[in-house]
Order: structure tokens, then C-alpha cells, then sequence
């Protein structure tokens, strides 16, 4: 029979009973309350043996691994990594084997076949002989920034172009992209190039200030100084060098400047004598715990860098104080989360710094000793990553539609898919008309096969330049096109230039020189031509007075060819040397009228009525009388002699603006367009026993004149002069010089 207890021991036994169902209820309560945290984390997190083999999951890596819990538990964690390399593995392994913790970047293939990003962090025997991981899904993100390297590589030209080294280096200074200018200061080809580091070629001297440089930009973003390199012939070259952080690579750059990579920093997990306190403490996510009122009584590291406040002073805040809480957003979350218990959503967060950051959360109402639980996720990088991919299609999209050159771009099928509006206007066609047609059709069928050529070297080569001549309305013209094959995938790119007006002033401009060295020469020639003319004239004249006969014939027609041979001295010493002017005010219509009277007797003679057409109240032009008679006459006795049975010449005087407008009209053969731009070339003429100088004389008079003349002729009906005179000359600086 047991032996029964005293009153005294059954009273203490009774008390040691109930302390320890108090302690239990603790222990119990606060198991629940990490419990919460482990289940309500916004990041997966599982537990492995050590054979790889989960043993317990959280509802978040339920989702990422898109399986139920008891499916999850154990099954292998490495059939899922079939996508990563073995040898990324064995590094991975031995960093958390050497370390006792580890992060980085995996490829997780599910069951289904999916592919998914994740990040993750790993630590060594957390809970005895268990490991602790906790992954985050980054694949949207990644996703985001493959959209962003699309866009860049539109810019990818700048960087081969640039006259500045542009250098792409990692954390460690190994070299990861040179640009041609960075490749030529160092006189090395960039396949070597990338097989080195810039701690090879900084010089000794530099070598603290290239480690102050790296560490500064590490922790700044930024720095700038100046670095010496040594080439591998032995010489030194300076660099002013600037380096940035870029936050879309990772990388560092130096521009020489380059943009350097942002170094992914590791974060390392501290050490918890209890599994859910570590997940507490090491979670990437802000984690608050709050009350009915929002005062803060608990939160993460995470939350310290965040929230932009030490831990100690982050606690006595009230979580109200970080948003507008007047606005009716912030209302109806707040309202709906104390009437549902829980929500999801995401708001503007006002830092204590004055930067304003968006954060999504997940709140639980009561998750922790009847406080609310509320975990944060900065998503202020990922919202930034979006509107400047927005921002860098804008700019793209303004530099396309406002550029001074056509631009348009083609598929795979050359088929234009996008033009911006010089493009239309070039063509002048409404953008939505050429949008689907062939790059071909964009030019008469006479000129497609030069355009097929430019395409098919394009499609070897990559690229290609050329012009296309070709008639547009009865007018020619010449239209500059340079091809890129692909500056994104699938999609090429062609610039157009219209170098019509171009060309014509290129023509003009060797017009000019021909009439230049044209008159050096006649300068010459008329000289050494009229001292033997002089002493034949005389001869001639002598001889015709002492020989009678039938030899006085001969005399006359030899006078008569020395007399043309003389007119031509003449026309040629114009160009030379054009004859002492004396510009003033004068009546173009009494000028044109005195010609008019003085060639009607030779018009008559060949059966030809001039028509003067002259508008009243013409006020006067400042010019040289005696040479514009010379240029209409030179016009209407060539009028008269492309009318051998008659006919009507017309002769209109207007004005337009500040110019007299002379037009001259014959019902003469009419002249090809092809030959219309040779008009007042030296010694062209389409007369038989013509010279060509009258013309050429009469252009190089009406250009001293600060005028033009413009030719209109149809074949078989006609030719139409049009000399356009300022009223009032303008001074030039080589008129002082005369």
C-alpha cells in the first residue's frame, strides 16, 4: 500500500503542480506566437536535414513551390534544381560548408515544369542539425529587367562611340566590358582585356587610392579621382576617372568613365538561440508588431533600415505617424483590416528623412498576444524600375518622332512597322498608309532594284549606306538611305535623308569654279588672240584696196568670220573681266521696253510679235542698265531663233515681295529637262554655230546682280525665263574689295 503525504508535502506538491502548468501555458503561448510569424512570413522559408530533405515549410514556400505541405515534406530540395550547373552547386555547398551561411541566386524547376528565380539565404545548423533557408520569388523582377536591357541596347551605340574609356568592372576590379576607346588607351584588344582586372594595370603609387576609390563607390554610389595605369609596354597613362553605382546591372562603370557594378551585398544571419527569433531577426522584410492604437512595440533590424530609425527609437513611434491618415485610402484599409482581421494592400510610407517609400504589407489583427502583426516589403526599387522603363520608352519615343532625319524601322520581313513623321513627309504619305507595306514600296519601281541592293548588303553585312536617284511628280530626286540590320532583336532600322537641294548646290557650286577657271582663261586666250587679229585686220584692209576683181568676195567673208571671231573675244573678256559698273536706281520696264524697241526690227524679220505684259507702279531696281540689256537681249534673240515660222514672245514684269519677277515666254521647240540644268554651263548651246557664252554671260551678269534665273520648258510647246532682281542690293564684303 503507498504510502500517503503529509498535508505539508500533498500543499507543496500541489504548488510545484501549478507552476509548472504556468510555465507550460508560456511556453505554449509563445510557441503559437512564432508559429504565426513562421506561417505569415511573406518570404518561404524551410527547414532541411542533412540530407537535403525538407522537414518543415511555411505556407509562403507552399505557393513559390506550388505544392501542398505534406507533399513538400520529405521530398529532396535538389530535384528541383536541375537547372543549375553542378559545378555552381559545389561552390555553393562549400561556401555555407566554410562559412556557415550563404546567399545568392537560384533556378528552381517545379514538378509542372516551371521555371522560377529565386533569392535565397542559407544558414548552417540553425536548429541542432537542421539548416535553415528562406527564399524570395524574384522573377518578376527579373523579368522587369530584361525588359530594361531591351530598351538599352537601342543605346548601345553611345557606348562604342564614345570618345571617353567607358570600363565595366566588378566588386573585385576584374574587368567585364571596355568600349573601342578604353581598348585603344591601353593598347590591347578587348578579348585580352577581359581576361584581366584593373589591380593589373593600376600603377604602385595608385594603388591605396584605386582601393579608397572601390571602397568609396561601394559604400557612396559615387566616386571620383584620378588613377594611373600601366600599359604592358611599360608607359603610364592618366585617368581623370569618375565611377557610379548602377542599379540596374549590379555593376560598377568608370567612365575614362565607367558605370560600375552594384555590389549585391550579402546579408548574413545572425545567430538565434531559437529558430523563430532568428526568422524574426533575419527576415528581409520589415516586421512590426503594434497596438489597438498603433503604437509600435516591437520590430526587426529589417524594419530599422526601412523605417529610416534606430531600434530603440522605432519603438516609441505610433505606425499612424508614418502615413496620411486622412486619406481616404489609408481609411478604407485600415477600416476593412478591422473588420476582416487581415489585408493585404500597399501605401505610401513617409520616412523620418523625408523620403517617401512604397511598401506592401501583409497585417494580422491579434497575431501576437492580442497585438497585430505587420510585415513590410520595400517595393520602392521596383516601382522605380517600371517608370523609368516607362521614362526610357518616352525619351526613345520623343528622339524618334522629332528627329531631323527620317527614321523608320522594319521586321524581320522588311516590312515597315514603325515611321516618324519626316519619314512622312519625305514620302508625303500618311504614317498609317505605309505601316505594314514592303521598305521596297516606299520608292518608284524604277528605283527598288537600288533600294534591293541596300537591303540585301544590309542583310549580310548589317548594315548599309547609299543613295536612290529617282522622279517623283517630274522632279528628280535623290534621297539618302543608311540601314542597320537589328538594334533590337527582330526589328531594323533605316535613316532617310532627302539631299535633293543638296546635290543642286554641289552642281551649282562646280558651275561656279568651271566659270572661274573659264575666266582666268578667256583672260589669256583673248589677249594673246587679239594682237595677231589687230595686225590681220590691217593687212586684209590694205590688201582689199589694192586687189579688184573677183577676190573682193573672198575679203569680205574673211572680214566678216574676223569680225565673229572679234564678237567672241568679247563675250570671253566678259567673263574675264566683267566691264566698270555703275549700279543705281533705274526703271526695269524702261530698260526692258529700250530692248524691246531696239531687237522688234530683227523680230519682224522673222515673223515674231513680242508682248509686253509690265505691272504698273513697279518701283525702281538698283542696277547696271547696260548689262541687263545685254542678258535680255542674249534671252529674246534667242527666243527669236528658236521660232524659225514665227510665233508670240511674252514678256511679264511683277513683283513678288521685295524682287522683281522678268518672265520671257517663247512658242519655241521647247528644251529636255534633262538638258535645262547644262543652261549657262561654258560652251554648251543647242544652236548650230552657237558658243554657248551668251547664255553663260548672262547668268554670271544676273548673279552680280544678287539675282536668279530659273528655266521652265515643255518639248514642243515652249520655254519660259524667269529672272528674279532684289529691288534694294545688299552690300557685300567683297563689293569693298572692287
Amino acid at each position: 500500500m503507498a504510502q500517503s503525504l503529509s498535508p505539508r508535502e500533498e500543499q507543496n506538491a500541489s504548488t510545484d503542480v501549478r507552476s509548472l502548468e504556468e510555465e507550460n501555458r508560456r511556453l505554449k503561448e509563445r510557441l503559437n506566437s512564432y508559429s504565426i510569424i513562421f506561417e505569415r512570413s511573406l518570404d518561404a522559408i524551410v527547414i532541411l536535414n542533412k540530407n537535403g530533405e525538407f522537414v518543415d515549410v511555411n505556407e509562403a514556400a507552399c505557393k513559390l513551390f506550388e505544392m501542398d505541405k505534406f507533399s513538400l515534406i520529405g521530398h529532396s530540395f535538389s530535384s528541383f534544381l536541375e537547372l543549375v550547373p553542378p559545378d555552381i552547386l559545389l561552390f555553393q555547398r562549400s561556401m555555407l560548408q566554410k562559412f556557415g551561411s550563404f546567399s545568392d541566386e537560384l533556378l528552381i524547376k517545379l514538378p509542372d515544369g516551371k521555371v522560377k528565380h529565386v533569392e535565397f539565404s542559407m544558414k548552417k545548423d540553425v536548429f541542432d542539425e537542421f539548416d535553415l533557408v528562406m527564399m524570395r520569388d524574384i522573377s518578376a523582377h527579373k523579368a522587369l529587367e530584361r525588359e530594361r536591357i531591351i530598351h538599352e541596347f537601342l543605346f548601345r551605340d553611345v557606348f562604342n562611340r564614345a570618345v571617353d574609356g567607358i570600363v565595366i568592372f566588378d566588386e573585385f576590379g576584374r574587368f567585364i566590358d571596355v568600349n573601342p576607346a578604353f581598348s585603344m588607351s591601353l593598347n590591347l584588344e578587348k578579348g585580352k582585356l577581359l581576361n584581366l582586372s584593373f589591380q593589373q594595370f593600376v600603377a604602385r603609387e595608385c594603388a591605396n587610392e584605386f582601393a579608397r576609390l572601390l571602397a568609396e563607390v561601394k559604400e557612396k554610389g559615387t566616386a571620383k579621382g584620378e588613377l594611373s595605369l600601366v600599359r604592358p609596354d611599360g608607359t603610364v597613362k592618366m585617368f581623370e576617372l569618375t565611377a557610379t553605382s548602377n542599379v540596374y546591372s549590379g555593376f560598377y562603370m568608370a567612365i575614362m568613365r565607367d558605370v560600375t557594378e552594384r555590389k549585391n551585398m550579402e546579408i548574413k544571419l545572425q545567430k538565434s538561440e531559437e529558430r523563430f527569433r532568428a526568422i524574426f531577426e533575419q527576415a528581409h522584410e520589415a516586421i512590426l508588431i503594434w497596438d489597438d492604437f498603433g503604437y509600435i512595440l516591437n520590430a526587426n533590424p529589417a524594419a530599422s533600415r526601412t523605417f529610416e530609425l534606430p531600434l530603440n527609437l522605432l519603438v516609441r513611434r505610433n505606425l499612424f505617424d508614418f502615413v496620411d491618415y486622412g486619406d481616404e485610402k489609408v481609411k478604407r484599409i485600415f477600416s476593412e483590416f478591422r473588420r476582416k482581421g487581415e489585408i493585404r494592400d500597399e501605401l505610401t510610407f513617409h520616412m523620418p528623412n523625408g523620403e517617401d517609400k512604397q511598401l506592401e504589407f501583409t497585417m494580422k489583427k491579434g497575431a501576437i498576444d492580442g497585438y497585430h502583426l505587420t510585415i513590410f516589403r520595400n517595393v520602392s526599387e521596383r516601382r522605380k524600375i517600371e517608370r523609368e522603363l516607362r521614362e526610357s520608352e518616352q525619351k526613345f519615343r520623343s528622339i524618334f518622332d522629332h528627329a531631323m532625319d527620317g527614321i523608320l524601322l522594319w521586321d524581320a520581313k522588311h516590312r515597315i512597322i514603325d515611321a516618324n513623321p519626316v519619314v512622312c513627309g519625305i514620302f508625303s504619305v500618311e504614317k498609317e498608309a505605309l505601316l505594314g507595306r514592303m521598305v521596297v514600296e516606299l520608292v518608284p519601281e524604277r528605283a527598288r532594284r537600288q533600294l534591293n541592293k541596300l537591303l540585301q548588303q544590309c542583310q549580310r553585312t548589317g548594315e548599309a549606306s547609299g543613295e536612290v536617284e529617282f522622279f517623283d511628280e517630274g522632279k528628280g530626286r535623290i534621297i539618302e538611305f543608311s540601314l542597320k540590320k537589328e538594334v533590337i532583336p527582330g526589328v531594323g532600322m533605316m535613316m532617310l535623308r532627302d539631299v535633293t537641294e543638296r546635290k543642286e548646290m554641289e552642281l551649282q557650286l562646280r558651275k561656279s569654279d568651271t566659270l572661274n577657271v573659264v575666266g582666268e582663261l578667256a583672260a589669256g586666250i583673248a589677249h594673246e588672240i587679239r594682237n595677231p587679229m589687230t595686225a590681220l585686220k590691217g593687212f586684209i584692209q590694205l590688201l582689199q584696196g589694192s586687189i579688184d576683181g573677183d577676190y573682193s568676195m573672198y575679203f569680205n567673208v574673211i572680214m566678216s568670220e574676223l569680225k565673229r571671231i572679234e564678237s567672241i573675244i568679247t563675250e570671253f573678256l566678259v567673263l574675264a573681266k566683267p566691264q566698270a559698273v555703275q549700279y543705281k536706281q533705274n526703271d526695269i520696264c524702261k530698260i526692258m521696253q529700250d530692248t524691246i524697241d531696239l531687237i522688234s526690227a530683227q523680230a519682224m524679220m522673222h515673223n515674231v510679235q513680242i508682248i509686253a505684259d509690265f505691272e504698273r507702279g513697279l518701283p525702281p531696281v538698283y542696277c547696271e542698265p547696260n548689262q541687263l540689256k545685254q542678258v535680255f537681249i542674249n534671252i529674246l534673240k534667242n527666243a527669236i531663233e528658236v521660232m524659225p515660222k514665227g510665233g508670240d514672245i511674252t514678256v511679264r514684269i511683277t513683283r513678288a515681295g521685295c524682287y522683281v519677277r522678268i518672265s520671257i515666254t517663247d512658242q519655241g521647240c521647247g528644251i529636255p529637262k534633262d538638258k535645262i540644268k547644262k543652261l549657262g554651263e561654258p560652251f554648251y548651246t543647242t544652236k548650230e554655230r552657237g558658243t554657248g557664252l551668251g547664255l553663260m554671260v548672262s547668268y554670271k551678269i544676273i548673279e552680280e546682280h544678287q539675282g536668279k534665273i530659273e528655266v521652265e520648258s515643255e518639248v514642243g510647246v515652249g520655254t519660259t525665263f524667269h529672272i528674279t532682281l532684289p529691288i534694294e542690293r545688299m552690300e557685300r564684303e567683297d563689293d569693298d574689295d572692287d
